[in-house]
């Protein structure tokens, strides 16, 4: 069978791209968690539905787009977990017979295909789209989310599986005037994020289950939720813990157990530079 070609060759033999700028992409991925398509779009190469399109042609998928912008029924959302359907980039159309119509945003992700399939018992017909049209059907029909907050209400995220710690970080926040949403497992904040938007985020790199450093890397590799500034909290409170958590992204570092003066500190940092909101 011969070798499938790799996404950046592709480009280049449709002369989208060139060697040198393939390159240049490639060493930009290694250095982040986006996908080489999301690169190409940051450096402003090609558009994310370009990349659907090139996508499509060498998969012979078929496409979709303006999903958000249809009705669906609550029994065809039933079919995919919203969790799942967050964190694969998938979101289910309709189903016809035994066939049930999937958007998708990875194609070589064939064992989410799998998966669905098993659990649903149907067969799976993907369609490819952007994550950018994923993530916007997922906050409509799956979260509901309302309207964006006014500007001047910050919201902060503590996603931390230790109450004590959740509600010292809350008490510490109301105090600085900032709204605060507080969650002990990163499964149940990613569809939160979605719906909050928040402004920044306080997270726990290692909570049982899905850790810190998941939860993050889900964030960086979702187009809707790159930007948001995450400071990492660790019990490990060494420089190579963290230099490695800095180097894999996080906004900041704050060792556990949290000094609140230092930590609200970072957090209005953080804060300023980022939404150039000014505490006292």
């Amino acid at each position: 069978m011969p070798r499938r070609k790799r996404f950046g060759e592709i480009l280049v033999d449709a002369k989208v791209l060139d060697e040198v700028t393939l390159s240049k992409a490639l060493e930009k991925q290694r250095a982040s968690d986006m996908r080489l398509g999301e690169v190409l779009e940051e450096m402003g190469i090609i558009s994310d539905r370009d990349v659907v399109l090139i996508l499509a042609r060498q998969f012979n998928c078929k496409t979709v787009s303006n999903i958000s912008k249809h009705p669906f029924t609550e029994e065809v959302l039933s079919l995919v977990d919203c969790d799942i359907a967050i964190e694969k980039g998938i979101f289910p159309l309709k189903t016809e017979g035994k066939s049930l119509y999937l958007a998708i945003t990875n194609p070589l992700d064939l064992e989410t295909l799998d998966n669905v399939s098993f659990q649903t018992g149907m067969r799976v017909v993907p369609f490819l789209t952007t994550p950018h049209e994923v993530q916007d059907a997922i906050r409509k029909h799956y979260i509901k989310a309302s309207e964006i907050k006014p500007a001047e209400e910050l919201t902060v995220m503590v996603v931390d599986d230790q109450e004590l710690w959740r509600a010292s970080f809350q008490t510490s926040l109301k105090k600085e005037g900032l709204r605060s949403v507080l969650f002990g497992n990163g499964a149940g904040a990613l569809k939160a994020v979605l719906k909050e938007k928040p402004h920044l985020i306080l997270v726990d790199t290692a909570m049982p289950g899905m850790t810190g450093t998941e939860f993050f890397r889900i964030l960086q590799s979702n187009k809707e939720t790159r930007d948001i500034p995450v400071i990492a909290l660790s019990a490990k409170a060494s420089p190579e813990e963290e230099s490695r958590l800095l180097d894999q992204g996080f906004f900041d570092f704050v060792a556990k157990p949290a000094n609140v003066v230092r930590l609200m500190a970072r957090v209005k940092r953080a804060l300023k530079i980022t939404c150039g909101a000014a505490r006292p």
